[in-house]
């Protein structure tokens, strides 16, 4: 009605805005694909999985949502103890060998092995 938006942060006045319109398939792949990059960097399997993911997800795929999961379940095998929650933003470092920063709309997945 008033011609404006409303974002979830602070965004500075005059700033750029990317807006994007959800694939449900790539969404989910993409968790299939943050669970094969989890044992790769692991190199093996895990004991404990902790998943983060993002609560703009949860609304987008809405009924879906537990597809996300399967996916990671997929790779992580039924052996790996699987956890998490929906964040309002994901604190992680994009590749293994650099700084962590705040990603939204996306899935993290920390695991942890004793071997």
């Amino acid at each position: 009605e008033a011609g404006s938006m409303t974002f979830a942060g602070d965004i500075p006045e005059g700033s750029s805005a990317q807006l994007m319109k959800a694939n449900f398939d790539k969404l989910i792949d993409a968790s299939y694909d943050a669970a094969e990059g989890t044992v790769e960097a692991l190199g093996g399997a895990a004991d404990l999985a902790i998943l983060v993911s993002c609560v703009g997800r949860k609304l987008i795929l809405d009924q879906r949502i537990e597809e996300e999961v399967e996916e990671v379940r997929s790779v992580l095998g039924d052996d790996t103890k699987i956890s998490g929650f929906y964040s309002y933003g994901e604190i992680s470092p994009l590749t293994p060998s650099v700084n962590c920063e705040l990603h939204n709309q996306t899935m993290t997945i920390t695991t942890f092995s004793e071997n």
